[in-house]
């Protein structure tokens, strides 16, 4: 279970009682997500920099809905093609009368799922082939690109990446070793 999960149980069981901080759950995940951040990057070349600002940006820190209860920490939309599991609820899509309606998204088994299916989802998508033009330790080029190439409707979502990498340094992870490389060492 992840520490999001927990967190969210033990609220609402009343057995824990604080007020939220930003920071020691940015710590949190961070800790918990790195490690899978830093495989995902040797494994596809999407900078694990950028894979822990977007998971802490669009899952609230593992503690939205979206990733306690659907293990989506990525804001991955089902898509017309998508035959895995699905989890509904209202983000920005419209019906015809203008109203807020609910939008389908990927659900997951686990959080492991998510982030695998997030890599192969950018590595995959045609669209998001620019990307892999630019180095893992290039940032700023695929966090700008990502906005680019359509992965959020939020004007500001660039900066808000770059922000959270700069602020967290996140970007030490790009550099980090293969953790298979060290595997076979030992």
């Amino acid at each position: 279970m992840s520490l999001g999960r927990v967190l969210v149980f033990a609220v609402s069981m009343g057995l824990v009682s604080f007020d939220f901080n930003p920071e020691i759950a940015t710590s949190a995940y961070i800790e918990q997500y790195k490690e899978l951040a830093v495989v995902e990057m040797y494994r596809t070349g999407i900078p694990a920099s950028i894979t822990l600002a977007q998971g802490l940006h669009e899952s609230h820190y593992g503690m939205s809905k979206l990733a306690t209860e659907a293990n989506n920490h990525f804001g991955i939309k089902c898509k017309n093609y998508w035959t895995g599991k699905t989890y509904y609820h209202k983000d920005d899509d419209f019906n015809k009368k203008g109203q807020l309606i609910e939008s389908c998204f990927r659900a997951y088994d686990s959080d492991i799922d998510s982030y695998i299916d997030r890599s192969n989802f950018l590595s995959q998508t045609e669209r998001y082939s620019p990307l892999f033009q630019y180095d893992k330790t290039d940032y700023t080029s695929w966090a700008n690109g990502l906005k680019h190439c359509g992965y959020a409707t939020d004007e500001n979502y660039s900066q808000k990446l770059i922000t959270k990498i700069e602020k967290y340094q996140l970007y030490k992870f790009d550099t980090s070793e293969d953790p298979f490389r060290q595997l076979i060492k030992n």
